[in-house]
């Protein structure tokens, strides 16, 4: 795997160069100084993966980021000296479609390299995504759950979203035309790690105008509510129509999984809703988009155009999962006028898009 070093500092380029070279099968395709020197270098030589700094002269990372999807698409890793401090550009890179976060490692006392465990991590993550590891016999089945005795209610109408590279802004322009009132409950899987799911529910908020809620073990989807996955298990709907997590199967790149989720609601939820699955790389969520159309649910797919990678959506089109492929700005608006009809009280049509 050929991997594109972004980073201003010499030392952290070096370090960086030594936990690249530490797997067998990876190379450093190129090294750049800056964002403006990235853009180019991705251009003239497209890697693999990007290991993309986010503070530097010229042109920051968020903007490289959004240059490099928008021109030379690849995988992108943000990687810069402390997270945890810049969680809000970690979010806009997100956004842009940077796959992932995680800190620098550091120079030990005796020059070894330190804490590189989680950046090789995240490395491997991503080279199974983009196809560059062995791959391991995925099992996408739903894991069986334990039956509960008390249901949570079912009388109003359930949005699915599911998203991934590029999620978090497409979320963002969603939720704030999503109906305001009690007439449905929205629950979002993106793929992001658990250690930046607390702050991307407080951002999305923020867009929303509405609080965006972590979803804990056993919480059930309620009118006005949004719940975001919140760990990296999946998160599932059990027959009780509350929401657990699961680390089954194992196997899965994608964590949480989307197609996991789309396929315990279809399994639990017992009335048609709507469901959307937006921009991401790879092909989850599309069978359980394809899974729930079967089952009389309102399907969208993003649209190529809008879509940072046009992966996930499209894989639900070719399954025939999609009943509407949309621009992002007509998501929401789409979405809304679909729920006002499911709505209790309003006569079931079926109402095109507009």
């Amino acid at each position: 795997m050929r991997v594109g070093i972004v980073n201003d500092s010499v030392m952290a380029c070096e370090v960086l160069r030594r936990v690249v070279a530490s797997v067998p099968g990876q190379e450093v395709a190129w090294v750049a100084r800056d964002g403006e020197e990235a853009v180019a270098m991705a251009k003239a030589d497209v890697p693999d993966i990007v290991l993309m700094d986010l503070f530097m002269p010229r042109m920051d990372g968020v903007e490289a980021t959004r240059r490099i999807m928008a021109e030379a698409p690849c995988a992108i890793l943000v990687v810069t000296a402390t997270v945890s401090g810049h969680i809000q550009k970690v979010y806009q890179a997100m956004g842009y479609g940077a796959l992932d976060a995680v800190d620098t490692p550091i120079i030990g006392p005796g020059g070894q390299v330190a804490e590189a465990s989680p950046l090789l991590r995240k490395i491997d993550v991503i080279a199974r995504l983009v196809g560059k590891a062995p791959a391991r016999g995925e099992d996408s089945t739903v894991p069986a759950m334990a039956v509960r005795p008390v249901a949570a209610p079912a009388d109003h109408p359930l949005i699915v979203l599911g998203s991934s590279t590029g999620g978090p802004f497409a979320l963002a322009e969603i939720l704030p035309l999503l109906p305001p009132g009690p007439e449905a409950s929205v629950v979002i899987v993106q793929h992001v790690d658990a250690a930046f799911a607390p702050g991307l529910a407080q951002w999305l908020g923020e867009f929303a105008g509405r609080k965006v809620d972590l979803a804990v073990g056993g919480d059930a989807p309620a009118p006005g509510k949004i719940l975001l996955s919140a760990t990296g298990d999946h998160l599932v709907m059990q027959s009780d129509r509350r929401l657990y997590y699961s680390a089954e199967p194992r196997l899965l790149n994608y964590r949480p999984s989307v197609d996991v989720f789309f396929k315990s609601v279809a399994r639990h939820w017992p009335r048609p809703g709507v469901a959307a699955l937006l921009t991401g790389m790879g092909r989850d969520g599309a069978e359980g988009l394809a899974g729930l159309r079967r089952l009389g649910w309102r399907t969208i797919a993003q649209d190529e155009e809008t879509s940072v990678v046009w992966g996930m959506p499209r894989a639900a089109v070719e399954l025939d999962g999609a009943e509407f492929v949309l621009p992002l700005p007509r998501i929401g608006p789409v979405i809304s006028n679909l729920i006002q009809v499911q709505s209790p009280g309003r006569a079931q049509t079926r109402p095109a898009p507009r």
